[in-house]
């Protein structure tokens, strides 16, 4: 097969190379000032046309061939089959097309003819639409309902609660399921299988769903339900608490961190933790007393003449027929037992023991009747089962409400004025905290995420939000899991065989030193922190060989997630490098020599990792935008050329629900979060601009979204609008919209994801604020303009930066042509500039600037020299 292309420069490379993956170049005649010879060529540096033919065999497969120009400047490649003059490879950036041999158009022509067609590019398509909104994006996007996790925090015996059909699970009961974290209790009457306890309330499933649910204040870890069964509705409490001692700080126990570890999925443990882990769990699996799932349903006729009310009561496993034999109902004690010593629910009707398994009740109008249950983790005695029945709900479920409201005291307070996304913060925060488990009062805690173990890289933005909001303290405790867990040689791997966990904890470890500047912490952890560098320094030493030259040169190697791709990702290696100059950064006072080392292996690493995705960005096929142009394209590791999703090289990468997992999840936008490419740079807008065109929908990743980082680039570029639209639309298809509980991917995968609900919570606190280099802290980055709207206020009290605690208050009074905001910062370390985004909703500029200096393009009001108070007011006269 003959092959025939042209290439029009607007300024042409003085020197450069044409060269195929398949085929000979048999001949490259430069058309104007140049000559050729065969596949090298000269110019002059002005504009060129330069016409190629390559014989080659037929395209056959899934393999493309892959054509490169490679010149010093802006080399790049691009696919043979992609060749047409009808859709020119126009490249802006380099001033460069590729079109057919017969297309005679100069390089400005084809430019011309393509904008003439009037096209954009997804992101410039929203940056022309308003803003989002949530009620845009819960319009268009997916309703995901989940499970419901309910627990104590630090204690692994938490519970899953869910009605029929609710959250794609179970769709024929209402039901509550024992958990030892990621895993289901299992007991022995099921032959070591687990239990799910079933109930129904009113008449059954029918063809109206009819359930609502809420938590308590928007926030608490107390849920609440509606079921409307025709007049008859079951308004519903459950929370969990304790069978019989008092639910406050100073009574939580906890679960040690090893036991906790081993109950969550792929968790990793070193013969040594093994055997320590068998020692304590007899302890841990057998405490003095259970922790219990309270529930109520208060049934109401809301007819004008009487009707039933139903209640089925709990049934261990029940299925269809709800024929199980396993356990027996005692009507004499609302008891549901194994056997005598093995109660494992009590239930009420009235106040009083339940009688029957099955119950209709007769209510008057406006009548109401409390049906409940107390159902500990595991069977106790009858003993400890007629203790339970004495318990009072109400004085349970003020005391539980009371646990959870100290906890959110202690926390930085944000109130907005978008309560969905205020009561997200606060519930974030406690669902974070309810599956972080260690012991009481100050033991090492296990961050998991949802059912897995912690990991290093999923668990950061969890530890990093706690950071955010003032918990310090819990923060350090979960970051020295990483440590006690460390391997003798220095690495931190604890989920899965992933190799990604040491630079990514000694990110997040340098992070805690950022907020707190914690010396004697650091100084006790150093060793540890040296071994962990020391690892990094000699694996990357086994990679600095000669054939690894311009193919991933001082690059680690491994696993970066689920799939197994042993290779040089950028993802795994740009955590190694800023987990290195985080480390570089904290020991500049207490160890200046090692820091200096660190550092300069930091840097070296990272010149390494650049000149990596330079070089694979050449030999990576362009791409076609929206607006008819095209941009240079990046593999996820220096193996391969160009996004595995296009199949340029063949292979099977579908993975997790997504063909585009490994590109856009794992991929090498992760270089401009990693701190290895500036989001102003060039390759950073590329990157943004083929993720979002090749895999986005509506601005947000697909399958598990809050992998891909591309918000963060967007608010570092200023490109709100973007932001706001990964922002809304990410979790308006992933969390459930009553409850806000987070999945995992949209396929109704693992529930209770705190890896993507800490992700979400970061974009909260970096749409919220963000520094800015050591010296800048900017405020509200990103908020809507809406949130400016008459009336409005936004109040930070006590947020944690890096310059320690912020408060910031903002009232809109546009009645009165006025926005005020207010910004105090006492900290020794404040900084010496803040910038503060106050976007008016009409687009309006003020006429008046007081306390600062305005600056129109990005609506900011800038404060130099700021000495930890100011008070700024637009007027808008």
């Amino acid at each position: 097969m003959i092959a025939r292309f042209a290439i029009e420069w607007k300024k042409a490379p003085i020197e450069g190379a044409v060269t195929a993956t398949v085929g000979t170049v048999v001949t490259a005649v430069v058309r104007g000032s140049g000559k050729s010879d065969e596949a090298i060529f000269f110019t002059d540096g002005g504009p060129a046309r330069l016409e190629v033919t390559i014989e080659t065999e037929d395209e056959t497969g899934s393999k493309g061939i892959l054509v490169k120009m490679d010149t010093p400047e802006h080399p790049f490649s691009f696919f043979l089959r992609d060749v047409n003059k009808a859709y020119p490879i126009y490249i802006p950036a380099y001033g460069v097309v590729v079109t057919q041999a017969e297309d005679d158009r100069t390089y400005g022509e084809i430019e011309l003819d393509v904008k003439a067609l009037n096209l954009v590019t997804e992101l410039q398509r929203i940056e022309d639409e308003p803003e989002e909104t949530y009620e845009n994006a819960a319009e268009h996007t997916r309703e995901l309902a989940s499970q419901t996790w309910l627990g104590l925090s630090r204690d692994m015996r938490i519970f899953g609660v869910g009605f029929r059909g609710v959250g794609g699970e179970e769709r024929l009961w209402d039901w509550v399921q024992p958990r030892f974290h990621g895993f289901e209790a299992k007991l022995p009457e099921y032959g070591d299988k687990p239990v799910c306890y079933r109930y129904m309330l009113g008449r059954g499933v029918g063809c109206v769903e009819g359930v609502s649910r809420r938590l308590e204040d928007g926030s608490l870890p107390i849920l609440h339900a509606s079921i409307a069964d025709n007049d008859v509705v079951y308004d519903t409490v459950s929370f969990a608490s304790y069978e019989s001692s008092p639910l406050r700080a100073d009574t939580l126990r906890g679960t040690h961190y090893l036991a906790a570890d081993g109950f969550g999925h792929f968790h990793m443990l070193t013969e040594e933790q093994t055997e320590m882990r068998e020692r304590l769990l007899p302890q841990e699996m057998n405490q003095e007393e259970e922790t219990v799932l309270y529930f109520r349903a208060v049934a109401t006729n809301k007819a004008r003449v009487p009707r039933y009310a139903w209640f089925k009561n709990v049934v261990p496993n029940a299925f269809v027929l709800n024929d199980d034999k396993q356990y027996e109902f005692d009507g004499g004690n609302g008891f549901v037992r194994y056997s005598e010593n093995r109660v494992c629910c009590v239930s009420k009707l009235g106040g009083q023991p339940l009688g029957t398994e099955e119950t209709a009740v007769l209510l008057a109008p406006g009548e109401s009747i409390a049906f409940e249950f107390y159902l500990p983790h595991r069977p106790i005695s009858e003993e400890r089962a007629e203790g339970l029945r004495g318990q009072s709900f109400e004085e349970r479920w003020t005391e539980c409400r009371a646990f959870w409201r100290e906890k959110l005291s202690r926390a930085a307070s944000i109130k907005l004025p978008e309560p969905r996304i205020e009561e997200m913060v606060k519930a974030g925060l406690l669902h974070l905290d309810l599956v972080s488990y260690g012991l009481e009062p100050g033991g090492t805690i296990v961050p998991t995420i949802g059912v897995y173990t912690a990991i290093g890289s999923e668990s950061s933005p969890i530890i990093q939000f706690m950071e955010s909001m003032g918990w310090n303290g819990v923060a350090e405790r979960a970051l020295r899991f990483f440590l006690d867990k460390q391997h003798e040689d220095g690495l931190i791997q604890n989920y899965g065989g992933y190799m990604l966990e040491t630079g990514a904890a000694l990110w997040s470890l340098g992070e805690h030193y950022r907020y707190t500047r914690d010396e004697a912490w650091l100084i006790e952890i150093k060793d540890r922190l040296l071994k962990a560098f020391d690892y990094l320094a000699r694996w990357r030493e086994r990679n600095k060989t000669e054939e690894l030259q311009g193919k991933g040169y001082g690059m680690l190697e491994g696993k970066t997630a689920d799939p197994e791709d042993p290779f040089r990702s950028f993802m795994l290696n740009g955590y190694a490098y800023m987990g290195m100059s985080r480390l570089a950064e904290m020991l500049a006072n207490v160890d200046p020599d090692r820091s200096a080392r660190i550092e300069g292996e930091a840097q070296a690493m990272k010149e390494d990792i650049r000149q990596a995705l330079f070089v694979a960005m050449g030999n990576s096929p362009v791409v076609p935008l929206a607006d008819g142009s095209w941009v240079p394209t990046v593999p996820p590791w220096v193996e391969h050329r160009g996004p595995l999703s296009v199949n340029g090289e063949g292979g099977k990468w579908l993975t997790h629900g997504s063909v585009a997992t490994r590109d856009s999840l794992l991929g090498p936008l992760y270089l401009v979060f990693q701190e290895v490419v500036r989001p102003d740079e060039a390759a950073a807008e590329f990157m943004l601009h083929y993720h979002g065109e090749l895999m986005c929908t509506r601005n947000v990743a697909l399958s598990q979204p809050y992998y891909s980082i591309h918000p963060w680039v967007h608010l570092k570029r200023g490109e709100v609008k973007a932001f706001l639209k990964a922002y809304y639309n990410g979790f308006s298809g992933l969390a459930d919209r009553e409850t806000y509980t987070f999945w995992e991917h949209f396929w109704h995968a693992s529930p209770h994801k705190t890896h993507e609900e800490g992700w979400f919570l970061m974009q909260t606190r970096w749409m919220l604020y963000m520094e800015d280099g050591e010296e800048r802290l900017n405020l509200l980055p990103g908020i809507p303009s809406k949130w400016l709207e008459h009336g409005n206020i936004i109040e930070l009290d006590g947020i944690a930066t890096y310059f320690g605690a912020v408060t910031l208050s903002v009232e809109s009074n546009l009645e009165q042509h006025e926005i005020v905001a207010k910004v105090v910062c006492r900290s020794d370390r404040k900084p010496s500039t803040v910038s503060i985004r106050l976007p008016h909703p009409e687009g309006a500029i003020p006429s008046r600037t007081v306390g600062g200096t305005y600056c129109p393009t990005g609506q900011t009001v800038l404060i130099e020299r700021f000495d930890g108070n100011a008070e700024i007011v637009l007027r808008f006269d």
